[in-house]
């Protein structure tokens, strides 16, 4: 389904009934990663899944697509659906979106599941190396693709998830040029959220890896030590919704349970 939201069509789908699940994407991915936990959740649940600005079916607002921007894209999507409170779960970047919706929205929000992700800012060596990846991106949007994707899964993995990688990077190769760069922008100017797990209204969990190749584990553990905020973490890589897929169901259902 499409809603239009600014002069875009912002892409969504919902499945089921009941308490509402919102699921948002990370970078370079789009509302279909979801796919695999749909049928499971929406047994009991309604489930909302949200192409973001710039990725799948969603277009693009500009040049920079804050945070903030694709949270209200979120929240107009909610708004359309007459829902009013949720659980979000967000995969790296769909972590940011969901801190910085949880930040303006806090009566919206029941439960907030970093999955992959941190409520840090970027560094200024990660700010660095987003532009590179900007660059990068600018003279040959493929190749930084086909690399990227491969580079977000632990390497013992990258043989036992062969075919899952090769169709992870068939649809991040449908992200715009305008998308992933908007994106990388974004992201690199995000602020830190650490004050969103203080709130006390609504639930906190953080799935974490300990062989993400994008995320220190243990500097996140160490951050989050003083937070209410449940910590998971499972033996591989970034991509926790395939590498972990049964376990991170099994922990979203006992969650929002």
């Amino acid at each position: 389904m499409v809603l239009e939201h600014k002069g875009i069509p912002i892409f969504y789908t919902d499945t089921g009934y009941g308490d509402a699940i919102v699921l948002l994407h990370g970078f370079l991915e789009n509302s279909t990663i979801w796919d695999a936990l749909i049928p499971t959740l929406s047994i009991k649940n309604r489930v909302v899944c949200i192409d973001l600005l710039g990725h799948g079916d969603t277009g693009c607002l500009g040049y920079i697509h804050s945070m903030e921007d694709m949270a209200d894209a979120v929240k107009a999507i909610l708004s359309h659906l007459e829902i009013n409170t949720a659980y979000f779960f967000g995969h790296s970047m769909g972590g940011y979106v969901a801190l910085a919706f949880a930040e303006k929205n806090p009566n919206y929000t029941k439960g907030l599941c970093l999955v992959n992700s941190t409520a840090s800012a970027d560094t200024k060596e990660k700010q660095l190396n987003r532009d590179r990846a900007i660059n990068a991106v600018k003279e040959n949007h493929k190749t930084f693709i086909q690399l990227a994707i491969s580079n977000l899964f632990s390497p013992k993995n990258r043989d036992a998830f062969a075919k899952e990688i090769i169709a992870t990077k068939q649809e991040a190769l449908k992200t715009p040029l305008q998308g992933i760069i908007a994106a990388l922008e974004g992201m690199k100017i995000r602020k830190d959220r650490h004050i969103v797990l203080e709130n006390k209204t609504f639930k906190k969990m953080m799935i974490l890896g300990k062989e993400d190749p994008v995320l220190n584990y243990k500097t996140i553990v160490n951050q989050v030590e003083n937070y209410d905020v449940e910590i998971i973490i499972f033996p591989d890589g970034h991509m926790s919704f395939i590498e972990n897929k049964e376990e991170l169901l099994h922990k979203i259902m006992h969650f929002i349970d």
